[in-house]
């Protein structure tokens, strides 16, 4: 199958998910997910009208980048080491994965010195599981009201990652509470603006994240295929 084949079979499954949820299909962004696949895969995404591509890892972005970054909108995925961010500040639109102070304050710094103001999520931990990056939402309050001291970074949206193993429907408690996590947030006004985005869903789970709220679902193997 095609890459343009999965997108419209993927943009039919969030459509029909959205009628039967209540809710627009422009609600619901794609973020193909390219880690996985090369340069000319990922140019095939692009060719396709999809314009959000999402990796994990600099050393592996990188050609990628070089040659395609003109063409998108690039979303930094993967646990992001405090060293890095020199690396990556200033090419990828979005870090959707802030789930610590030292790096908050190191993009804070670094987005300072460029003159820019970069789009964040906040990680949270929902699932509690220890192979998972995120803050626990026992912290998540205090961590976010650390990071609205912050004059470089802007917090767009709360991020989650649910267990792989789980069936799609055992993972709606995890989406769910990462919904409720930043309605309470916006209650609260730790931010002077509403934080409206809510970057959840993978291959295995995205129907059940959009019936839940998902504005953006990461999607690799449905979409892209898997080369490597």
């Amino acid at each position: 199958m095609s890459v343009l084949e999965r997108k419209l079979e993927v943009e039919a499954r969030i459509a029909d998910v959205c009628r039967q949820s209540g809710r627009q299909e422009d609600e619901v962004n794609i973020i193909a997910v390219t880690k996985y696949v090369s340069l000319e895969t990922t140019e095939q995404v692009l060719n396709t009208g999809l314009l959000h591509i999402g990796e994990n890892r600099w050393q592996d972005v990188k050609p990628k980048w070089e040659a395609l970054h003109e063409r998108g909108t690039w979303h930094f995925l993967g646990h992001l080491q405090t060293n890095k961010v020199k690396d990556v500040i200033g090419k990828f639109a979005y870090i959707h994965s802030l789930d610590r102070m030292s790096l908050a304050k190191e993009l804070d710094k670094q987005a300072a010195a460029l003159g820019i103001e970069v789009n964040c999520f906040l990680q949270v931990n929902i699932s509690g599981e220890a192979t998972k990056y995120g803050v626990s939402p026992e912290d998540f309050f205090p961590f976010a009201e650390e990071v609205s001291k912050l004059t470089h970074i802007r917090v767009c949206g709360l991020m989650t990652m649910a267990p792989y193993e789980l069936e799609a429907e055992e993972t709606r408690p995890v989406f769910r509470g990462l919904r409720s996590l930043r309605d309470q947030l916006n209650e609260r006004h730790i931010f002077p603006y509403e934080v409206t985005e809510l970057s959840m869903g993978m291959s295995g789970d995205f129907d059940v994240a959009v019936e839940e709220g998902a504005t953006w679902v990461r999607l690799g193997t449905v979409l892209v295929g898997k080369e490597n």
